[in-house]
């Protein structure tokens, strides 16, 4: 793995702190980005919904309406709405304009923990206090079903990219998965050491990652059943995680304040961020994966420029097919981080602190941030169809490298083949119009290991 590793890592660069928002008065405990790239969500134990509109000097939007503190938020596919969910046991559906209004949907007798909208906008599941899981219907705007088989409070779940699974994870340290056709538990995954504060499918679907209590954060492969990946980096409790839609990438935020990055392929970590103080309770990947935001119980909500997956990796994997002797795919054997993260606390850290004070002082005189990274992006349809191709890509890297084996293993047959002819032509040489033992009692030919 060693050429793949040097050049990975030779494409990427350091990611950077974009912009810092400032508008919450206590701990800001969820995150979302609009798939328009047009706006930022965040969530607060102050009872707030916060829209951040990322335009260069837009101004944002403060929404009242729960009564306890915001535990949850996403936007829908199409950007029109916003939902939350609210220790005040409720959950609403926000029109993220001027006008904040906002849509009321109660079914749960206790605290709910988070929302989340199915990829085609039609539904929404919910995780309480109450031990269900619940799922609504945006159009009807009502309660459809509750799945009820957790024996403790339901802190997270999420919808499989293809709407046909549910994930949840909650205090009495299990994480389930539910059929939406059956209503029934068709998994349970029981191997963890506290409670599990948070649960998503990966891009493809084709994994579920889970964090929790612990301090760790386990992969496990859908197809198998198996845990491909466990990752224990950080020192406290991970609060949140997040894909980068290339599926390569993972970010954590935790307890021990920091933010880590997580190379998925490599199976270790690359970078540490220090821009909080206090714990980091929610980050999330942009739809594009081009930014992340992170927030915490500073009441900051920070906006990272992600830079280190700025040349697609379909790149290395085009160099890589190239060698005589390609390596195993690494996502499949590397169970452990397999090496140190790059950058110590105090390299990304002092940047990132010296930019949030600068950012900090002019937020404070009531000024924007213009936002650079948005000017001249592509339609998300555009953004869709390049990713397409860019799998595409992958693909036929990963046929490349497996013809290039099969050819490998046809040169040994061959050489093992002409050996064997060798080794039978000496021994006719050598035996003359002789016989052996065996051909004269059922002549048969000679056979040779």
């Amino acid at each position: 793995m060693g050429l793949l590793s040097h050049r990975a890592l030779a494409l990427m660069e350091d990611p950077t702190l974009e912009r810092h928002f400032k508008g919450h008065k206590d701990a800001v405990t969820c995150t979302d980005f609009s798939p328009n790239r047009k706006q930022l969500a965040s969530g607060s134990v102050d009872k707030t919904l916060m829209i951040w509109n990322l335009a260069p000097k837009a101004r944002a939007f403060r929404f009242v309406g729960h009564q306890d503190a915001i535990t949850g938020v996403q936007f829908s596919p199409s950007s029109n709405l916003v939902a939350t969910s609210s220790k005040d046991r409720t959950v609403r559906l926000w029109t993220p304009s001027i006008k904040g209004e906002s849509t009321v949907f109660k079914a749960h007798t206790a605290a709910v923990r988070s929302v989340a909208f199915s990829h085609d906008g039609q539904r929404l599941v919910t995780a309480s206090d109450d031990k269900s899981v619940k799922v609504w219907s945006v159009h009807r705007q009502c309660f459809v079903n509750s799945l009820s088989q957790h024996t403790n409070w339901v802190r997270c779940a999420r919808f499989s990219p293809d709407g046909r699974l549910i994930a949840s994870c909650g205090d009495d340290r299990t994480v389930r998965l539910w059929d939406t056709s059956t209503k029934h538990c068709i998994n349970c995954f029981t191997d963890y050491g506290g409670s599990e504060m948070f649960v998503d499918f990966n891009p493809s679907g084709t994994c579920i990652a889970s964090s929790g209590a612990d301090s760790s954060l386990k992969i496990w492969d859908l197809r198998t059943n198996k845990l491909i990946q466990h990752y224990q980096v950080h020192s406290a409790g991970i609060n949140s995680f997040s894909f980068h839609p290339s599926n390569n990438y993972l970010i954590s935020g935790s307890s021990d304040s920091t933010v880590k990055i997580l190379d998925l392929l490599e199976g270790r970590l690359i970078y540490t961020l220090h821009g909080h103080k206090g714990a980091v309770i929610t980050v999330a990947f942009s739809r594009a994966g081009d930014l992340f935001a992170s927030g915490g119980a500073d009441g900051q909500v920070l906006m990272w420029r992600t830079n280190f997956d700025t040349k697609s990796y379909q790149e290395v994997l085009q160099q890589h097919s190239r060698r005589s002797t390609p390596d195993p795919p690494p996502h499949v054997t590397d169970i452990r981080p397999r090496g140190p993260h790059l950058h110590h606390p105090h390299q990304t850290g002092a940047g990132s602190r010296g930019r949030g004070r600068r950012e900090e002082e002019e937020g404070g005189r009531g000024q924007t941030h213009p936002l650079e990274v948005l000017s001249g992006h592509p339609s998300s349809l555009d953004s869709t169809l390049r990713h397409i191709v860019q799998q595409l890509d992958i693909l036929t890297q990963t046929v490349s490298v497996l013809e290039e084996r099969l050819t490998l293993t046809e040169d040994k047959l061959k050489e093992c083949l002409v050996y064997q002819s060798q080794i039978l032509r000496d021994v006719r040489s050598s035996g003359g119009s002789q016989r052996t033992e065996s051909e004269e009692t059922d002549g048969s030919p000679v056979q040779f290991t």
